[in-house]
């Protein structure tokens, strides 16, 4: 016999839980970090690059050379010179004077004097200066995930830390097993977060000591956010902090709550993935943004293959993917493990709305940037 789950007395619309925990919240300060430790995070602003190469080199081995002295040159009218060109490697900066890189064969040095059997124009053969990187450019702009290519650039410009914004995230994990929290956790890191995480028992002094804000920008529980005699985070979070709201209208996730201990806004979530995974996108990860700075996230516009019925007065969170150049729809408010996998973007249906009609135009979160 499957016994129904217990719902808070009353819920807070989605939109008002999100609007109230976001108040008056700011990016955090930017941190300066190696390349190396700066992967995911978000850019802060950052000086303009140099050009890049610096100086004009060889794209590949061969002779350097001025494209003007060989006009003419060809294997039937060879042109002696009276000093062997200069030899320079893949990457080697152009000696002065010179414009061109021709290939090793295009110089016979079998006889007395050397013979250049080819003209060449200027910048054959070569990478002009601030041709990878042109100088004022900046790495990255200022709101954006620093991913590899980014970093490619850093590297190249000889940057040796980077100004970022990293919020600190605290998980604390409510003796819930490691699926959800190891879901939020690997999530949170690809968002840009440092992560702390700690498991305790279902009690609210433990817990409320566990909601520890030194050292962190948000906190975030998984567990016990139900209404049953074991469900004691709301209770330890009222304790330590200030409860926002219990009960939010979103589904799945209807048991969660929001509140802040001080400044620091605290997200409780249920235990169970999915819906974990649901008010990860409908409130912590919109936090944790606007704690990175970060710009607004990329979302996909196409119509829906087929009608999205939904409840008037709850959020809904649906799971899509690309099929033909339309939206299809994985799930709707209940969310498997299978659908959450697969998913390419998500869609949040307001509460106010009844769904939407086939073909209409949808915006959804990308899922798989």
């Amino acid at each position: 016999m499957v016994t129904a789950q217990r719902l808070p007395a009353s819920l807070t619309a989605l939109d008002v839980a999100l609007a109230a925990v976001l108040r008056d919240l700011v990016p955090v300060q930017p941190i300066e970090l190696p390349p190396a430790d700066a992967l995911r995070c978000i850019a802060a602003e950052m000086p303009a690059l140099h050009a890049y190469p610096p100086h004009d080199v060889a794209v590949g081995d061969g002779w350097a050379m001025r494209a003007n002295d060989l006009v003419g040159a060809s294997s039937y009218a060879p042109l002696a010179v009276t000093e062997l060109p200069v030899w320079v490697a893949a990457g080697a900066a152009l000696p002065d004077g010179t414009d061109c890189v021709v290939d090793a064969d295009a110089v016979d040095t079998s006889g007395p004097l050397p013979q250049v059997l080819a003209e060449a124009i200027p910048g054959q053969g070569v990478r002009r200066a601030g041709s990878d990187v042109a100088a004022g450019r900046a790495v990255i702009a200022a709101g954006e995930p620093l991913l590899p290519r980014g970093l490619l650039l850093a590297r190249a410009a000889g940057l040796a830390l980077l100004r970022v914004r990293r919020p600190r995230l605290r998980i604390v994990n409510i003796a819930n097993g490691e699926l959800t929290a190891q879901l939020i956790a690997d999530t949170a890191r690809l968002a840009g977060a440092e992560v702390l995480c700690s498991e305790v028992g279902p009690d609210i002094v433990t817990i409320a000591n566990a909601l520890d804000t030194g050292g962190c920008d948000l906190i975030v529980t998984i567990g016990g956010t139900g209404v049953g005699r074991t469900d004691a985070a709301i209770n330890a979070l009222a304790t330590r902090g200030t409860l926002i709201a219990h009960g939010i209208a979103l589904q799945p996730g209807r048991t969660a709550a929001v509140g802040r201990i001080d400044a620091m806004p605290v997200v409780a979530l249920p235990g169970a993935p999915d819906q974990a995974f649901a008010l990860w996108w409908a409130i912590a990860l919109p936090l944790l943004d606007r704690l990175s700075g970060r710009r607004p996230r990329t979302t996909l516009a196409l119509t829906l293959e087929r009608k999205i019925a939904s409840g008037v007065g709850i959020a809904e969170v649906v799971l899509l993917t690309r099929q033909q150049g339309y939206w299809a729809v994985l799930a709707i408010g209940d969310l498997s493990l299978d659908a959450i996998a697969r998913a390419e973007g998500l869609l949040i249906v307001p509460g106010a709305a009844e769904g939407f009609a086939a073909g209409t135009l949808v915006d959804a979160y990308m899922l798989r940037e």
